[in-house]
């Protein structure tokens, strides 16, 4: 008896084969580095971290902007005050009356929306918001109406706070969005990064009450913030390192059709399109 049972003894203590790959899967050659520059470390006083990518090249003043206040550390001890259930988690100066640091412009540019649709990459239908909706080069989301361009506002996104128009917002008072993506805000808004580690630390929050907007009624309830640090001023040996995949090549194509149309044995009815926000460009940590 015991003779018969052991093949199947072995066979139930092997580890599982690894599933074949999939011809849209990642090749190592498919990561690209993000810059040291582009990677802004939120560090919460509860030990929690909130990473974001800067979109500097689209948005290049009010990532200026954010990189003198990260230098500066006037982040270091500010808050996140408001924490609106299915829409932002916002942080940065809840009495609206620290002065900026020097060289900081108060209302930059309208960078909301650029020109080009630079996209090498695209979603087979549009969406309501737009015509058309892709990836560009440096794996950015990136959507168009057809006479300009824009980063929408999915999930994660992290957008400037500002006041009524014709405010831009200096980039002091940061949002990121932690719920149904607000597509709503997008040209209306800069957006100026995505969160790329850390978004449940902001999107498990308690929620707030004040105002209809999820402000923090209490003080108290505030969460502070330790440090806010670019990676590129850190020592070397204490960056961390993150990737985008490579958007230009054959198999980020097929990945692209494979999120359009979801595969069996689970799905069994493929959508045929998908939503930018529900194909975002893969990012991981560097191994």
């Amino acid at each position: 008896m015991l003779n018969a049972l052991l093949p199947l003894l072995l066979a139930q203590a092997a580890p599982a084969a690894a599933p074949p790959p999939k011809p849209y899967d990642a090749t190592p050659a498919d990561w690209k580095a993000i810059p040291d520059d582009e990677v802004l470390i939120f560090t919460l006083a509860n030990g929690r971290r909130v990473v974001v990518r800067l979109a500097a090249r689209y948005t290049p003043v009010h990532v200026a902007n954010i990189r003198a206040i990260a230098r500066a550390k006037w982040w270091d001890g500010e808050t996140v005050y408001r924490v609106q259930d299915n829409y932002v988690a916002q942080w940065g100066d809840a009495t609206e009356k620290k002065p900026l640091p020097p060289g900081v412009v108060a209302n930059p540019p309208a960078e909301y929306v650029w020109p080009r649709f630079d996209a090498v990459a695209t979603l087979t239908k549009p969406d309501p918001y737009a015509t058309k909706a892709g990836y560009s080069r440096d794996g950015w989301p990136i959507a168009t109406n057809g006479r300009e361009a824009w980063i929408p506002h999915c999930y994660g996104m992290v957008g400037v706070a500002r006041d009524l128009a014709p405010s831009t917002g200096s980039g002091g008072d940061l949002y990121a969005n932690i719920g149904h993506a607000p597509r709503h805000l997008d040209r209306n808004i800069a957006i100026v990064g995505r969160v790329i580690e850390g978004i449940d630390a902001l999107s498990t929050l308690p929620r707030g009450t004040g105002g209809g907007l999820g402000l923090y009624e209490d003080p108290k309830q505030y969460v502070p913030i330790a440090t806010a640090r670019l990676a590129s001023d850190l020592p070397a040996a204490e960056r961390p390192r993150y990737q985008y995949r490579d958007t230009t090549n054959a198999r980020f194509k097929l990945w692209i059709a494979a999120r359009e149309n979801r595969e069996p044995p689970f799905f069994t009815v493929p959508a045929g399109g998908a939503d930018i926000c529900n194909a975002l460009p893969p990012v991981r940590k560097a191994p």
